[in-house]
């Protein structure tokens, strides 16, 4: 008697296999549709705004910008419970700033999504000419649309309506002229939001490379690894005081916080997970504005099929990130020609700015800096900038060697990246090698010819100057969204 098994279980096997997966396939449509029936009852429910003057561009990608609003109101213009502005550490201030602008850019192909920040003290033109702050644009212009209302006898919502409108329409002008891209979506969420949306999700993971305490922000953590819950995490974001970078420091803190967001999202499906849809549901109805004519559904689509490595964090280059106008107001200076070139490049034949050469991390350089001229703190002034930028700080003294006049940087090879970097940050300084120095080590020597940031030249920012002489100070290594752990920040 033959001992092979019959065939006709095995055919009923594979029947029944396949059975069990057209079922699950089935169930599985069921529940996605009902997900995303979810979404969009969920986008339903969310503050519409028209007439903002988007979109008409041809740049390869959709264009969102994405606002973060300082405000004492909901998304649809209602003042917060004193709980509520207890709860994120608001006063009374009548003024609505933009604690947080990022533009997200999505190349049109759909491949990969890259969120650029733009500093809030970024000093820029704005609308109707002079400059000024970038986060004051959206307030300022609301704040004298409002009065000019008021002032015609426009009933107080009305006029609050067509305000807020010019004053979104106002910064998307701002960031358009600044980076050069053509907006084409609009979204603003509010501080209640954030923390509505942070514990929709469960909370995020951050870690931190120093314990904080500060009464400002209400940020007071250990060091480490920590889940934050939405009001924890609110005042891990917007704490800058006391950070050794400050803006730029907290930037980075919102882009790690971001990644481990979206990964946590994207990883968990939560756009095709009806439970994690009724959670986002509760948060997103009073605190979130989109334009009119964005259809937001399709977009949720597209964007739930992308893993975390494709979703990126980068910040625009800046000039001087403490630079001071002339009436002595603390800015960041950036140059309008060396962002633009830095946000085309992010949708270019599928390169980015660090494809061709690898990003320096300034983390990863020890600058030591001499003084061999005859300013007075010159070293010391140098050092600072180049450690609010990211570099580790080494020795800072003055030169005891031969006499030089000319400044010069020395590193192991005149071909070093980290010498490229600090050059880069001071304005192009001529680099010579010193077999001597290991390859993380770069020693700058300032002569009285020293022009670059720091210097007294430097010190006051002048808008009508081109800025074309200064070079960018080097941006951080982009973050994604796809690390399985968060990156540690200060």
């Amino acid at each position: 008697m033959s001992s092979r098994p019959p065939v006709r279980p095995a055919v009923s096997s594979r029947r029944t296999l396949r059975m069990v997966t057209a079922t699950t396939a089935a169930v599985v449509l069921v529940l996605t549709g009902f997900a995303w029936r979810g979404v969009d009852a969920l986008v339903s429910t969310i503050e519409r705004i028209d007439g903002l003057g988007l979109g008409g561009g041809r740049d390869g990608a959709v264009d969102i910008l994405m606002v973060g609003m300082d405000s004492r109101s909901d998304a649809h213009g209602n003042p917060l419970s004193d709980h509520e502005r207890a709860m994120l550490h608001a006063g009374d201030e009548v003024g609505t700033n933009t604690d947080t602008i990022v533009l997200l850019r999505v190349p049109s192909d759909g491949r990969s999504a890259t969120a650029i920040s733009i500093p809030r003290d970024s000093y820029v033109r704005i609308p109707g000419g002079g400059m000024g702050k970038i986060n004051s644009v959206y307030g300022a212009t609301a704040q004298t649309r409002r009065s000019t209302l008021l002032g015609r006898g426009v009933a107080e919502a009305e006029a609050w309506r067509q305000a807020t409108r010019a004053g979104r329409q106002a910064l998307i002008e701002t960031v358009a002229t600044l980076t050069g891209v053509t907006i084409d979506h609009y979204a603003e969420v509010s501080l209640l939001g954030f923390v509505l949306l942070t514990d929709a999700v469960g909370g995020v993971e951050i870690c931190l490379n120093h314990r904080v305490d500060d009464w400002m922000s209400g940020a007071d953590f250990p060091a480490g690894r920590q889940r934050l819950n939405g009001v924890q995490a609110l005042s891990f974001v917007r704490q800058r005081h006391g950070l050794p970078r400050g803006d730029l420091d907290r930037i980075v803190r919102q882009q790690v916080f971001m990644a481990q967001l979206v990964g946590q999202v994207l990883s968990a499906k939560t756009l095709s997970n009806p439970a994690g849809l009724e959670r986002l549901g509760a948060a997103v109805g009073r605190t979130v504005v989109l334009d009119e004519r964005w259809d937001a559904l399709a977009f949720l689509r597209r964007l739930d099929e992308l893993s975390g490595q494709q979703v990126t964090f980068v910040t625009i280059p800046v000039t001087d990130p403490d630079a001071s106008t002339s009436s002595g107001e603390s800015v960041i200076d950036v140059d309008v020609e060396s962002v633009e070139t830095f946000v085309a490049s992010l949708v270019g034949d599928g390169e980015t700015a660090g494809d061709s050469e690898p990003v320096t991390d300034p983390a990863t350089v020890t600058v030591s800096v001499y003084n061999a001229g005859t300013v007075d703190g010159l070293a010391a002034e140098v050092a600072g900038r180049l450690s609010a930028t990211g570099f580790g700080r080494g020795t800072v003294t003055n030169y005891a060697g031969p006499a030089v006049t000319s400044s010069r940087i020395f590193a192991s090879t005149t071909s070093s990246a980290s010498a490229r970097a600090v050059s880069e940050a001071l304005g192009g300084l001529s680099i010579l090698a010193d077999p001597a120095l290991s390859p993380e080590a770069v020693r700058v020597v300032l002569a009285s010819d020293y022009s670059g940031p720091g210097s007294a030249a430097s010190r006051v920012f002048d808008p009508s100057a081109t800025a074309t002489s200064v070079a960018p100070v080097p941006s951080a290594l982009p973050i994604d969204a796809g690390h399985t752990g968060p990156k540690c920040v200060n």
